[in-house]
């Protein structure tokens, strides 16, 4: 299945948290989706039931811990038109249907593809994808992306994924519930992963504007290469390394772009000899399971360290510039686009600061990592 079909979109859909209620429910959610293809389109769409990174200290979720039991009810395609305003074009959805049935229950950890649907898109209309889920037991239920979403997702108690207005449909806030996989059928394209953390996935650049660095070259290079944005928020290089849920996906692809680390410096506390062996440990495991797939490994991107931290970062940078990973076919130098001059070079440069003195790369930093990146490609 997966060497037939090829990413459709530049936007993450990793999932970095789990759904929990103290009791049963039935929700619709609904997201407006940029294809890097326009036209008719065979579509598939590929669900795991676990959790690819750890969000935070890792109390709340953790790397492959398994979803639970639900349901769903109903899955559906639409026209989204030029607006994502919560409503889709009248006569144009299509249903997701799972083995010929419209709905499906989901066991705990497991995968599954849906059945394939075509659709066509006109140029500059969103593709629109909503579903109905019936969770039947209060704790830990489906996955799904927490941050502020990158694109526009609503959502509304009850049945209404067939529904085609917007009526009832609120505002996602601070979650993105989306299959992991949103395939296009292409056989010729090259599948080129970029695997990171919140950095890759894009967050806190502008919603629906797909100005992150990924995007902006998934746009490039399409339709000869397709890029699947497996960038998860909070996300850590021993996540990766436990060749679990989130390698998984990355082993399906013809390229890996590899961007981890600030996250192991920041909040995790490691030293620089544990972040350099969990980068070895995802390029082996990258290069051990398949054969013939090309590893491009990132320094580790500028976030403003200071102290131990900085040393930490430093000590990394040093090792993966002098090619000391082994079996990593090319080194992008992320973190030189993004710092300031040296022996400032710890620090961003202040134009490619988010709102707020975020360190997280802005619109502008996207541009400018995606030219030197297609550049030196």
């Amino acid at each position: 299945m997966w060497s037939s079909y090829a990413s459709a979109t530049a936007l993450s859909t990793a999932n970095n948290y789990i759904m929990k209620s103290d009791t049963s429910f039935t929700q619709t959610y609904r997201a407006y989706i940029k294809t890097t293809e326009y036209g008719k389109m065979e579509l598939k769409f590929w669900c795991s039931n676990q959790v690819d990174s750890t969000w935070a200290d890792g109390s709340e979720s953790r790397a492959n811990l398994p979803g639970g039991l639900w349901m769903i009810e109903a899955a559906y395609i639409a026209d989204g038109g030029r607006l994502p305003d919560g409503s889709v074009v009248e006569g144009t959805q299509i249903p997701v249907t799972f083995d010929s049935s419209m709905s499906r229950t989901v066991l705990p950890g497991e995968t599954f593809w849906s059945d394939a649907a075509e659709i066509a898109i006109p140029e500059g209309h969103y593709l629109a994808f909503s579903w109905t889920i019936t969770v039947w037991n209060a704790g830990d239920s489906f996955p799904y992306n927490t941050e502020n979403p990158l694109v526009s997702a609503y959502d509304v108690l009850g049945y209404a994924a067939a529904q085609t207005s917007a009526g009832g449909f609120r505002k996602s806030a601070n979650a993105l519930v989306l299959p992991d996989f949103i395939g296009c059928k292409r056989k010729e394209a090259r599948r080129l992963a970029f695997f990171g953390d919140s950095i890759t996935q894009g967050v806190r650049t502008r919603p629906d504007t797909y100005e992150y660095w990924v995007a902006r070259i998934a746009e490039k290079l399409a339709p000869v290469h397709s890029v699947w944005n497996i960038g998860s928020g909070w996300a850590r290089a021993y996540d990766a390394a436990s060749d679990g849920a989130w390698l998984h996906k990355a082993k399906h692809n013809d390229e890996v772009v590899v961007a981890l680390g600030v996250n192991d410096i920041g909040t995790a506390g490691r030293s620089a000899s544990q972040v350099l062996e969990d980068l070895q440990t995802i390029v082996a495991k990258l290069k051990g399971d398949r054969a013939g797939i090309s590893v491009i490994l990132c320094t580790v991107p500028t976030f403003n360290f200071s102290g131990s931290q900085e040393l930490t970062w430093r000590q990394v940078n040093q090792v993966i510039r002098s090619h000391g990973i082994a079996g990593v076919d090319r080194v992008f130098d992320i973190a030189k686009v993004l710092s300031q001059a040296a022996p400032r070079d710890n620090l961003l440069m202040p134009e490619y600061m988010s709102e707020g003195d975020d360190p997280h790369p802005n619109g502008k930093a996207g541009s400018a990592i995606a030219d030197a990146f297609l550049r030196w490609y």
